[in-house]
């Protein structure tokens, strides 16, 4: 099979008239924004097969027969990709040179050609399977049904082994199956599905492929919202849902809206908002932010108002801007989301707020005026630690001046100093080096004080958002523990705080306290919930082991100068700690003990 650049893919079939040249083969009448027609591939008698303009997507509401423009010649005539390809080209008058092709199969076709029989089969089972029935209830209770969700191709994943006895016999082999994500080997080395009991949304690649699922959990468990694993045809990072939908209506628009979550996409998309599309579950990624430039200069950041939903809608917001995006935020009332505000009023309830979406550095500077961090000079040092990496992230000169001259206006700051500041990014704190430890007549900077209190501001943030690892950890977890003395206060208080929601600073803390405080809940997590309990392990192995670490390094110094019996005692008992930490503390003993060991016999 021949290859063709994904960019000349996408200038063909932005250039093809879908409604013509499925109209060469069906009777199509306008209805509203789609066209209508009886189904070419079941031989449907009434008009249920949609051709789908906006979108580029045909889609029977009966058989379930869907596509775009190059699957219907693929489906219709037969024809292998870059074939569906080449006569659409040859219908809009673009030319294919023979350069741009590469002979040889694609290694990556049978992926492709797993994901989408199982998409297929999940599909099937969505509609059909008796035990499909708890997830066509919760598509009803969210005020969904299979009629409306169609033009999603929604699947559901069952419980037990057969999605692999089913694609066993049809075919497939295991190994691929593996490889595609479909199927995991667990940790006794048996192979099992890699999802079960789930709602799967399909996740496309630009060329309208599905690559990969992400599958909402329906009973009790975790993780809730479960994605594909890497793989040769599905990079997370570089993904975005709805997005092989939504990029001809993102052109259209101008603009791009982004959303947290899978239903909200839904929601909004059957609204009538079509330029929609979501992460797939983690902060936006570099990748991402270049997908969408590629379609639109400007983006509208709709996520939750909460600190988590401020956390990601900044980080968002720097990422766009470093693409040379303008951004502006959608402020959604207290504890709601795109869903749940569009569901209850329609597309007329977003629409207000969508209308009075500000720029990221204008909000930005709202909430921190809000919490009044523009009085006193301690506060306005913190604001502007909060607003310049949105000005260094800003790639865009004009958008760049604006925001120095906005920043230096509300803080009191001069521009020029402001400029100054920007232009000089922060560097991350030195990591000491063998070389650096060994140089003679220098003291070697202490490589574990900043590694602990970064492990120690980890673990409070995690406490501070999560309430079940809070619960474990203030009956479990001694203050000592914390050797910073604004962190081993916190901590304190964390006993105190209530045990459900996101505990505000208390107002008996100190200062400091208060402010840290507040500073962590507004980060949020450090890591994403399905690896919270790694986090929480690794964290607590490390600060168990300072201690043992601390009389490691102290040994390291008296060797040196020791005679006698007492070299031979601390040999014993620097073999008695190292056999402690290789065991019981071995990720800790890997990252410290080189250091450790570079620096035996340097000091005095």
């Amino acid at each position: 099979m021949s290859m063709i650049p994904d960019e000349l893919i996408e200038q063909v079939r932005d250039g093809a008239d879908l409604v013509s040249i499925i109209g060469e083969a069906v009777d199509l009448k306008r209805t509203g924004s789609d066209y209508r027609g009886c189904c070419p591939f079941h031989g449907g008698q009434h008009r249920n097969f949609a051709v789908i303009p906006k979108k580029g997507r045909y889609y029977c509401f009966v058989c379930k027969a869907s596509g775009d423009v190059f699957t219907w010649y693929m489906k219709r005539q037969g024809f292998d990709y870059p074939t569906a390809v080449r006569e659409v080209a040859r219908k809009v008058g673009i030319v294919i040179p023979d350069a741009a092709e590469r002979s040889g199969p694609d290694p990556r076709e049978p992926l492709f050609q797993a994901v989408s029989v199982a998409h297929d089969w999940f599909a099937l089972q969505l509609r059909e399977a008796p035990d499909a029935e708890e997830a066509r209830k919760y598509l009803l209770s969210r005020g969904l049904d299979l009629e409306t969700t169609g033009p999603f191709e929604l699947g559901y994943a069952p419980r037990g082994p057969r999605f692999a006895v089913a694609m066993a016999s049809l075919g497939l082999e295991e190994t691929v199956l593996l490889e595609a994500g479909l199927l995991a080997r667990r940790e006794d080395g048996t192979i099992g599905t890699r999802f079960r009991g789930r709602l799967l949304f399909p996740i496309h690649d630009l060329r309208g492929r599905v690559v990969g699922f992400g599958g909402r959990l329906l009973g009790p468990g975790e993780p809730k919202y479960l994605n594909s694993p890497e793989s040769p045809v599905f990079h997370k990072g570089g993904t975005l849902y709805n997005l092989h939908a939504a990029k001809h209506a993102i052109r259209k628009d101008g603009s791009v809206i982004i959303v947290e979550g899978y239903f909200d996409v839904l929601r909004l998309v059957l609204a009538g908002l079509e330029h929609v599309v979501a992460p797939l579950g983690t902060a936006l990624t570099p990748e991402q932010a270049g997908l969408l430039r590629r379609f639109t200069t400007q983006a509208v950041l709709l996520l939750d108002s909460d600190i988590a939903g401020l956390r990601a809608t900044f980080r968002a917001g720097d990422e766009l801007l470093r693409h040379e995006m303008r951004v502006r935020v959608a402020t959604m009332p207290p504890g709601e989301d795109p869903d749940t505000l569009v569901r209850r009023g329609g597309a007329a309830a977003l629409e207000p707020i969508l209308k009075d979406a500000v720029d990221v550095m204008e909000r930005k500077i709202q909430l921190l005026d809000r919490k009044g961090w523009f009085t006193g000079i301690e506060h306005r040092r913190d604001a502007l630690d909060r607003l310049l990496p949105t000005i260094r992230a800003t790639k865009d000169p004009i958008q760049r001046e604006l925001y120095l001259s906005l920043v230096a206006e509300r803080s009191g700051v001069d521009k020029k100093v402001l400029e100054q500041e920007a232009a000089s990014a922060p560097s991350p704190p030195p990591v000491p080096s063998r070389r650096a430890a060994e140089a003679p007549g220098r003291r070697a900077a202490e490589p574990s004080r900043l590694e602990w209190a970064r492990t120690e501001r980890k673990l409070l943030r995690l406490l501070l958002a999560s309430e079940a690892w809070r619960g474990t950890a203030v009956t479990s977890l001694e203050t000592d523990l914390f050797r910073e003395p604004v962190h081993r206060q916190m901590f304190e208080f964390l006993r105190h705080a209530p045990a459900t929601g996101a505990p505000p600073p208390p107002e008996d803390a100190p200062d400091p306290v208060r402010q840290r405080w507040q500073t962590y809940l507004e980060d949020g997590p450090p890591v994403q919930e399905t690896v919270m309990d790694q986090l929480y392990s690794d964290a607590l192995n490390a600060l168990e082991a300072r201690p043992h670490l601390e009389r490691m390094r102290q040994l390291a110094r008296e060797l040196p100068a020791a005679t006698g019996e007492r070299i031979a005692a601390l040999i014993a008992e620097q073999r008695q700690l190292k056999t402690l930490l290789e065991t019981r503390y071995p990720k800790p003993y890997r990252t410290y003990y080189p250091l450790i060991r570079g620096r035996a016999g340097k000091r005095s």
